[in-house]
């Protein structure tokens, strides 16, 4: 064997086994790196997750707190202000329970169906929350309501007994004009009214519960702005019992009532009154009619008048001032039926234990009274109370006299 051969041989060898080490370290080299790359790839995306779940985290909580916040405002602007009427109406009729003197119900000088409705169950229902006893009560009202109050006020005062129907017409007119139909606060007007109730008493002092508490508590209902549990919290609803002590003419034994007049539920046109007048026509060949007309002009409401119409009675020169209200309470109780629009003393009569059949043309204002009246209806012995649109008139046929009266009846 020769020295070159044997060199190149090991040459050769050392040359194999250095390009293998390298090729092995290059290999290796190439794995750590690719490692690393995948490892810093990884890692980038860990974090890439970890930020967007960071943002969705703080996105959702940021929802959840804005949600939150809304919820709670809400809950706020709905609730505080319920709260506040409620214990600001508290401690104003807490106030006026007070001691052992005189209490002065009113005056009450806004809508007839808003006192028999609401205010009559409100004034009830302070009575019996604050243990009053009804001789130091004394309603304030007109019309000769006094039997409304049984049970609630021992005495009544009559407003026409302390202003003429004029003064009284115009000073209320006045009163509207320069606030609101209801009585929202205790204007000029109302302060005259007591200190001549007081006067008239013989009483130097009286606290008052004045019917603006009462508005200030059910008001956000009548707008649709609160449950009807608003109201429900301050009244309780019982009939009326006693009967009104009023003259009356001889009436038929069976009859029905009929008090129609104009307003927003049943607005004076033509057409209304062509169809009221056929409604009238059609009952009075089935059963006398009696007619609530007062030929007063008391408030901005007009009756309809029907005349002519064969078993029409009308109580023309039996009601006053002083007591128009009461000579149509003790009708409508005597009454088999009271047909009328929706409104007024159509809220009374089932009170009275009269069926009604309340009409009207629109009921825009007339839904959160409806509503509030069939509810304190079911809670008492009331007798039935039925609205209809007077549209249903042509859709029964009007023409047709056995329907009308078999709806009618029923």
């Amino acid at each position: 064997m020769s020295i070159s051969l044997a060199a190149q041989n090991l040459a050769r060898v050392v040359w194999n086994r250095t390009a293998k080490l390298y090729r092995c370290g290059r290999h290796w080299t190439l794995r750590r790196q690719k490692d690393l790359r995948e490892t810093g790839k990884h890692a980038r995306a860990q974090v890439k997750l970890g930020r967007e779940a960071g943002r969705d985290t703080a996105q959702t909580a940021y929802a959840g707190l804005v949600r939150g916040s809304r919820y709670w405002d809400r809950l706020r602007r709905r609730t505080w202000p319920t709260i506040a009427r409620d214990v600001s109406a508290r401690r104003t009729l807490r106030a006026a329970a007070a001691g052992s003197g005189p209490i002065l119900l009113g005056p009450w000088l806004s809508e007839v169906g808003y006192e028999a409705l609401y205010w009559v169950p409100f004034v009830r229902w302070f009575t019996r929350q604050y243990d009053v006893d009804a001789d130091r009560v004394i309603a304030v009202s007109r019309g000769g309501v006094a039997s409304w109050y049984g049970g609630i006020a021992s005495r009544y005062v009559e407003q026409f007994d302390l202003f003429t129907p004029e003064e009284f017409a115009a000073r209320n007119e006045a009163r509207r004009g320069d606030a609101d139909q209801k009585q929202l606060a205790l204007s000029g007007f109302d302060e005259e009214i007591l200190s001549r109730a007081r006067a008239r008493l013989g009483i130097d002092r009286a606290s008052i519960c004045h019917p603006s508490t009462m508005f200030q508590l059910m008001r956000q209902f009548w707008l649709g702005n609160d449950s009807l549990q608003s109201v429900l919290d301050y009244t309780e609803y019982e009939s009326i019992a006693a009967g009104a002590h009023v003259d009356l003419p001889k009436l038929p034994d069976r009859f029905v009532a009929v008090k129609f007049y104009t307003g927003r539920a049943l607005m004076d046109t033509a057409e209304h009154r062509e169809a009221l007048r056929r409604l009238v026509e059609r009952l009075a060949s089935r059963m006398p009619i009696v007619a609530l007309n007062t030929n007063l002009s008391l408030d901005e409401h007009a009756d309809y008048v029907f005349k002519d119409v064969p078993g029409v009675v009308t109580l023309d020169g039996w009601m006053t001032p002083h007591n128009n209200l009461a000579v149509q309470t003790e009708v409508i109780r005597r009454a088999t039926r009271l047909v009328g629009t929706c409104g007024s003393l159509a809220w009374l009569a089932p009170m009275l234990g009269t069926e009604t059949l309340a009409v009207y043309a629109d009921d825009h204002f007339l839904t959160p009274h409806l509503y509030a009246a069939r509810h304190a209806y079911a809670s008492m012995d009331a007798a039935r109370f039925t609205p209809m649109d007077l549209a249903v008139l042509d859709q029964i046929n009007i023409g047709d006299p056995a329907r009308v009266r078999d709806t009618i009846s029923r």
